[in-house]
């Protein structure tokens, strides 16, 4: 997951999932355009429900040559060889993260709507910061609003890739993608999209050439 002139697609899980009957969804998602990454957020689960997942799951994006991110646990993510992990607010913080999971894994960071924590993490190693939620979502409650000007400072400034998440479809993406944003997360945009996870995926890396 490396820095790009152009927007790309950073896909995380649906927050419940059976990853057997799962795994043929994501293939389709993957295989209808390019994604940069998965991260596979699964919440008030226990470990095997997350390593049961991660079995599944991680062959499907890696043999895609897509980075397979493990959200909230840098423990999980080092045992089983995922490509990184992201941590927020109230998970381990950066430097345990990075200590765990090594110097040449990905590790992403959410900063709200703080271009302070961004700046924290961004000197301390953090590979992306994640800025949101800029739309609702009914994936959680968010716990901070961002504003397209913060992707725009923020690409002027650095070369961090920033990750613009919350609420994002193909139909209000087009800000956010001119403004700077280097990966766009998206949930409920792909897997509940009207015509299917493919079909979005598609639509998002036609916005992302500006063929739309």
């Amino acid at each position: 997951m490396t820095e790009n002139t152009s927007c790309r697609l950073y896909l995380i899980t649906p927050p419940h999932l059976d990853p057997v009957a799962f795994r043929d969804t994501l293939a389709a998602a993957l295989d209808a355009g390019d994604v940069a990454c998965l991260q596979l957020r699964l919440k008030d689960v226990d470990d095997d429900t997350i390593r049961r997942a991660i079995d599944e799951l991680m062959p499907v994006a890696q043999e895609r040559d897509v980075a397979f991110i493990v959200n909230d646990r840098p423990d999980l993510a080092a045992a089983c060889g995922a490509d990184g992990v992201h941590v927020g607010g109230e998970d381990a913080p950066y430097a345990t993260a990075r200590a765990t999971v090594g110097s040449n894994a990905i590790v992403g960071v959410s900063c709200y709507d703080s271009r302070q924590i961004a700046m924290e993490a961004a000197d301390a190693g953090a590979d992306y910061v994640a800025f949101g939620a800029f739309f609702p979502t009914t994936t959680k409650v968010p716990r901070s609003q961002a504003t397209v000007e913060m992707l725009e400072v923020w690409s002027s400034m650095t070369t961090v890739p920033c990750v613009a998440i919350g609420g994002i479809t193909v139909d209000n993406c087009a800000p956010l993608v001119t403004a700077g944003a280097d990966f766009l997360a998206v949930v409920n945009g792909v897997w509940s999209h009207d015509e299917g996870p493919a079909a979005a995926v598609a639509a998002f890396n036609r916005i992302f050439d500006g063929d739309i």
